[in-house]
């Protein structure tokens, strides 16, 4: 295991957190020079038809088949950016047979992840423990997916007496900022299905997503001064707080679990003339979505109507669907990854996903694309970790996917 905990720690320091402001693509250019090593990395191993495409961002390749059975072809992807969080100079630490004791992070700064507010630690007592040093992120979102799959088929090229379909490979950009698989050419990737890797915890695996959209609400003002304001001035910033007001109180992402949806405002800036809100909106069912959407356009209708003029405009941006929808129309991709994890003694925790993934989108491209863990937790933060054992286990169930999905074209 030695090869990936080093492939690992090198990968992490790379700093690619993606850039919402930017309009490049990548948006950042960490994450073309990291696409750019795996890339090399990708050569050495031995994969085949490896292509960086300029005009998206990702990086893929092939694993040639070794069976010469008719084997459905399969993707694995995982993305190269990283969350909007510190990831300047990133120093891993890594704690050999964990102990279970409150872990510091940084004994300079007094940083502590302690047991008391993270009692999963306790979990991984015996592990390989890698941690930040409490002042960036770690990277295992994504990096652990993106080394778990180079391990994965490094086995297998090892192993050519092992049989298997074809295997296709991607590594994406700016997924932390849902813009990267907009640009996934699914055309060129003819996979009968694929799995993301890149959820948390060992045995998680989701292929239920939200159905997601934003909503920017516009509100034009009049501004006066106040000693002459009787009848006139329309406080812009008030009548902001009165749609925020008018929604569901309880329905919000601190309130709300399981399948249960919410609305979140994200920004708020105003002055007396004018102000901006901006909304996301989640719901795993495709109804109670729409009817979300429906209820905040007519708050906003019935406050226009009080006022002298239309002052207030709202406009909807769909950002991705619950690929369920896709996905339960065959649910081969979910009974592989549940066999290979339970082939490794592996309980499958199989939950709704509270966001959404590359996947989401790309399975609206034709590609059913489930979630698979990578065995991280606490991800986006100071607090992310993640156990060599953990990598190694994921890396294992994608060769057992692989191999799953290389018996049952035999059934």
């Amino acid at each position: 295991m030695s090869q990936l905990l080093d492939r690992f720690i090198r990968y992490v320091k790379v700093n690619t957190r993606s850039d919402a402001a930017s309009q490049t693509i990548p948006t950042t250019q960490g994450q073309v020079q990291f696409a750019r090593i795996i890339e090399e990395e990708l050569a050495e191993i031995g994969l085949s038809e490896i292509q960086y495409n300029e005009k998206n961002g990702f990086l893929t390749a092939v694993l040639p088949e070794t069976s010469t059975e008719d084997v459905p072809t399969i993707g694995f992807i995982a993305h190269l950016d990283t969350a909007d969080y510190h990831a300047e100079n990133i120093q891993p630490t890594i704690f050999p047979n964990y102990d279970g004791q409150d872990v510091v992070l940084n004994e300079k700064l007094g940083i502590i992840m302690e047991t008391e507010e993270f009692p999963n630690l306790k979990d991984y007592v015996g592990q390989t423990l890698i941690t930040t040093d409490g002042t960036t992120l770690l990277g295992a979102d994504d990096k652990a997916g993106i080394v778990e799959i180079l391990d994965a088929v490094e086995y297998l090229l090892a192993h050519p007496e092992i049989p298997h379909g074809k295997v296709l490979l991607a590594f994406g950009p700016d997924e932390e900022i849902g813009r990267g698989a907009d640009r996934f050419d699914a055309a060129n990737f003819p996979a009968a299905f694929a799995y993301t890797i890149d959820s948390g915890r060992v045995g998680c695996f989701e292929y239920e997503t939200f159905n997601a959209a934003q909503a920017v609400i516009t509100i034009e003002g009049t501004s006066v001064h106040p000693g002459t304001a009787y009848g006139t001035m329309v406080n812009a910033i008030k009548l902001g707080e009165r749609i925020d007001a008018s929604l569901p109180k309880e329905e919000v992402p601190e309130k709300t679990r399981g399948y249960e949806g919410f609305y979140l405002l994200t920004k708020f800036i105003g002055s007396l003339d004018h102000a901006e809100l901006t909304y996301i909106i989640r719901d795993h069912d495709k109804e109670l979505f729409q009817k979300r959407k429906q209820q905040l356009t007519d708050i906003v209708n019935e406050l226009n109507e009080t006022l002298d003029k239309k002052r207030i405009t709202i406009y909807f941006l769909d950002q991705y669907y619950n690929m369920k929808e896709i996905i339960e129309k065959d649910m081969t991709p979910v009974e592989l990854a549940v066999k290979a994890m339970e082939n490794l003694g592996i309980k499958p925790d199989i939950q709704p996903f509270r966001g959404g993934t590359d996947g989401s989108k790309i399975s609206f491209m034709g590609i059913p694309t489930p979630n698979l863990f990578t065995g991280g937790e606490n991800f986006h933060g100071q607090y992310e970790f993640i156990t060599l054992e953990s990598m190694a286990l994921a890396s294992k169930t994608i060769v057992e996917i692989i191999k799953e999905n290389a018996g049952k074209s035999k059934d």
